[in-house]
């Protein structure tokens, strides 16, 4: 063969690795990108679980008291509570002087008694005590209405308050509380939940945005490779270069398809307002439940269960959805480039043509999409019947549940394989039945 008839082929070679270095870099950065997200989202969910928000000891206590400080403090009393007051507070004192009265008028057993008695009627005149009720209520309730005496009973309840929650497992609770948001403030350099949430927020939507971006990036290299089938379609002698070179591009499609997140399910109290002792408290973006995982993090769950079930179902997807795609796209590449002798070996001949309806690549692909619309249409419903809009009461839920970009490259990989099998059948010097 010429140099001629070689430089197609080293044009087609060195065009084609650019383009696969291509794709294994936005691969790389799509799995990258996707483990970051999500150990971001783990980050996010925790901070806003409902455990720390809706259902914390330190929560409610910083709303309990941020009421009852405010209460006791700007209380005021409105001219008819204070003639409702008035008139409470003279029964009382009269109350009190009528048994005064009643114990005086008891007739003493000692000498002592009677001396006593007699001064008591002397000196003092319950009708001119009684005269001085009204007077005396007044002044009771200036007193208690005055700012510093409110002051007093402000720090006088809150002390009382901060001793009710200072028992050994809520301080133990609010400790760990503590350390733990203390350090996602130290890891992710805020100073509260605030500047958290929203840093998490902006990293979160830049994060997602370049995940697609390089899906979309490694979408259009495999446009590119099926683009060139379809122009060096008559040219034969570049085929089983072409071939190999295209098995490539589908095992990149692969493992990033198999590492990367498939679906995320995010369900949230998206707000909760309610009115206490005449004040809103408001709990916001409260997590009930976030999970998100790749084929490789369910084997890998799967297999961790202590139960015998559970291991069978991770060991049996492990070999129908990555062993068996592996060995089908190795036995093509065998098959096309071995003499005939092995390229008709049974095994072989078996993986690379007949395998297909035992991998469960394409069957993973519909169960994902099925367990998702059935998934999020069930959380729409459950999620809807807490919904509650009422004048003191307000829950409002959402469901964030969404398929990953590692889902669109697996169900790429998928009809890639389809199309790489059904070329092969044609270029294949062998047998292929």
């Amino acid at each position: 063969m010429t140099k001629r008839n070689y430089l197609p082929k080293l044009l087609l070679i060195l065009g084609l690795f650019v383009l696969l270095g291509l794709e294994g870099f936005f691969g790389y950065r799509l799995h990258e990108l996707s483990a970051r997200q999500e150990t971001i989202k783990l980050d996010h969910s925790t901070i806003n679980n409902i455990s720390y928000g809706l259902l914390s000891v330190d929560q409610w206590r910083d709303e309990v008291s941020g009421i009852v400080n405010r209460q006791v403090k700007h209380f005021k009393l409105t001219p008819k509570q204070k003639k409702e007051l008035q008139t409470e507070v003279e029964s009382v004192l009269y109350a009190l002087i009528n048994k005064a009265e009643a114990m005086v008028e008891k007739k003493p057993q000692s000498f002592i008694g009677k001396i006593r008695k007699l001064a008591i009627k002397t000196f003092v005149k319950t009708d001119k005590v009684k005269a001085q009720v009204p007077g005396l209520a007044r002044s009771i309730i200036a007193k208690a209405d005055n700012p510093n005496q409110k002051n007093k009973l402000s720090n006088l309840a809150m002390g009382k308050f901060t001793q009710l929650q200072h028992t050994e497992s809520i301080d133990s609770t609010l400790k760990a509380n503590h350390a733990l948001f203390d350090g996602m403030y130290r890891k992710y350099q805020v100073h509260n939940k605030e500047e958290l949430n929203k840093k998490l927020d902006d990293l979160l939507q830049e994060i997602r945005v370049e995940m697609y971006h390089n899906c979309f990036l490694m979408l259009g290299c495999i446009v590119l490779v099926l683009g060139l089938w379809w122009i060096l379609r008559k040219r034969t002698e570049l085929h089983g270069t072409l071939f190999i070179l295209s098995l490539l591009f589908a095992f990149i499609l692969l493992a990033v398809g198999l590492s990367a997140s498939m679906i995320e399910v995010d369900c949230r109290i998206k707000t909760l307002d309610f009115m206490l002792l005449g004040e809103h408290v408001s709990f916001k973006d409260q997590v009930l439940f976030y999970e998100s995982k790749s084929i490789l993090g369910v084997v890998e769950v799967l297999v961790k269960q202590p139960a015998i079930d559970s291991i069978a179902v991770g060991i049996l997807i492990l070999c129908f959805s990555i062993l068996f795609p592996v060995m089908k796209l190795s036995s093509t590449g065998i098959h096309l480039l071995s003499k005939r002798k092995l390229a008709e070996n049974r095994v072989i001949k078996y993986f690379a043509f007949q395998s297909g309806k035992w991998s469960m690549a394409d069957v993973i692909v519909i169960a994902v999409l099925m367990t998702y619309i059935g998934l999020n249409g069930l959380l729409d419903k459950q999620l809807a019947m807490l919904n509650i809009r009422g004048q003191d009461l307000t829950l409002i839920t959402t469901n964030n549940t969404a398929l990953q970009p590692g889902y669109i490259i697996f169900i790429s990989f998928v009809l890639y394989g389809l199309i790489l099998s059904t070329i092969l059948k044609y270029i294949t010097p062998h047998d292929a039945h």
